[in-house]
């Protein structure tokens, strides 16, 4: 066919579940706003905190700040889109919107990566050279190395997004997925794109594999480290803490790893079930990180309960305390 004749794709369509019943859009976009809620009252609590608590305002705070930072954008990124699509039926995206998602999707997904390695080497130092934790873990040190989080998780993902543009997209513009990511969207691509998948591969692997490195050796170490030098119960409250957030790094890292090695090498799973995994792994970090890193802090919860007590709520409580007793 001549290329003048060629009708070039102006728009996609997110499918999200393909084989899910028109009778469960309801509950399920209620699902994903309950989800989006969750995630901006969380993260936003903590956010509210550490602007307000000076007490909050150190290096370790730093990090978590960036974290919810991170996830608040990821989640407004995928979660409004999905939710219009079971709420309103409304799936359609605009070419130049859908890459635009792709860009932010990835982007801050790197930025959650690069900012769990920050978080590692922080635990790292307190854990394994405490005695050096306070000359080695500054203000300057940290805030230098969340500002390279976001300035390093750029140029990778940028690479991806403008290559992915190029390609031509002439056929099918049904995308199953919730947004739009770099393999589902790549794959409507009207060229053999075998080539162009394997440098997607390593990109993607480089991004995620070198910060999963480090956090994994970080945390190794710090595992050694107490069960050298603490008591049995020192050792019970660091494993306690290490292993809620090991959980979450790996519901983070290793299903993100395997997706894209499965699509590398073609290896094909029920579409609802990679999107059900996609979405559990892409979502429920952003709902739980501040209760896993931030507000479980023993400094986050006495300025938690410091503003609960001042608020509305608090003095109603306190009425509602002092009524049961006088009765």
């Amino acid at each position: 066919m001549p290329e003048d004749n060629i009708t070039y794709v102006k728009n996609f369509v997110i499918f999200c579940f393909p084989g899910l019943p028109p009778n469960y859009y309801g509950l399920t976009s209620v699902a994903m706003f309950c989800a989006y809620v969750c995630t901006l009252i969380g993260n936003g609590i903590f956010i509210t905190l550490f602007f307000k608590e000076k007490s909050l305002q150190k290096p370790m705070y730093y990090i978590m700040l960036n974290l919810a930072a991170a996830d608040v954008l990821f989640s407004t990124t995928t979660l409004p889109k999905i939710i219009a699509r079971y709420w309103f039926d409304d799936g359609s995206i605009s070419y130049a919107g859908c890459f635009i998602q792709m860009q932010f999707v990835h982007y801050f997904s790197s930025v959650n990566a690069l900012v769990l390695a920050v978080m590692a080497f922080d635990r790292y130092v307190a854990v394994c050279n405490p005695l050096r934790y306070v000359s080695i873990v500054k203000e300057s040190t940290i805030l230098g190395l969340c500002v390279a989080c976001w300035l390093l998780a750029e140029p990778t993902v940028l690479t991806m997004v403008i290559r992915a543009t190029s390609l031509p997209y002439c056929a099918s513009n049904t995308i199953i997925q919730c947004y739009c990511d770099h393999v589902s969207v790549t794959k409507l691509a009207c060229t053999d794109r075998t080539p162009y998948a394997f440098s997607a591969l390593i990109s993607a692997m480089i991004i995620l594999i070198t910060p999963l490195a480090f956090i994994l050796f970080s945390y190794g170490s710090i595992i050694v480290t107490v069960f050298q030098t603490s008591s049995t119960q020192g050792r019970l409250k660091t494993l306690s803490t290490c292993s809620s957030q090991l959980i979450i790094i790996t519901l983070f890292f290793l299903p993100r790893c395997l997706n894209y090695l499965s699509s590398s090498l073609g290896i094909q799973f029920s579409a609802d079930i990679q999107i059900l995994v996609i979405m559990l792994y892409s979502q429920l970090p952003p709902m739980i990180n501040p209760f896993i890193y931030c507000l479980r802090t023993k400094e986050a919860k006495v300025c938690l309960k410091k503003h609960l007590n001042r608020s509305p709520f608090g003095h109603f409580m306190k009425k509602a305390q002092v009524s049961s007793l006088s009765n």
